[in-house]
């Protein structure tokens, strides 16, 4: 083997065994990290279904719920998608606030705020096992 090529060997070698390295340790979880992990998602996931279920995010007594039970009808595995109501592709968090704003004659919520992320988790969870259809109506 020339000395060119020998060189080449070594480095790609020595680059893949560091790449390989490297890239298992991301993806080392114990399984207290497991448990941890969703035992907080559940947490979430609980709070947005209370929000989800109560009137206290509108003003005129109207929760989620009533709309769309165990957040019937909601299909956040389709999201961003173009959503009629409001004339452009949107993603699931800005059609909450659109709901929020209108049916239930609430303020919006900012998209990273804790209630917003609670109740996209519940609304996820209630369609977890679905495939992910982006667009699809």
């Amino acid at each position: 083997m020339n000395r060119r090529i020998g060189s080449a060997l070594a480095v790609a070698v020595g680059i893949g065994a560091v790449t390989a390295a490297g890239s298992g340790w991301a993806d080392e979880f114990t399984k207290q990290d497991q448990e941890r992990w969703e035992k907080e998602y559940q947490t979430v996931v609980a709070k947005g279904r209370e929000l989800w279920t109560s009137p206290k995010l509108g003003t005129n007594n109207v929760a989620c719920a009533q709309c769309h039970p165990n957040a019937a009808n909601t299909h956040p595995e389709t999201y961003p998608k173009f959503q009629k109501q409001i004339g452009k592709v949107i993603t699931l968090g800005e059609m909450i606030n659109w709901c929020l704003r209108n049916p239930l004659q609430g303020k919006p919520l900012a998209l990273d705020d804790p209630k917003m992320i609670a109740i996209e988790a519940y609304v996820a969870e209630e369609r977890r096992g679905v495939a992910l259809a982006p667009g699809k109506h």
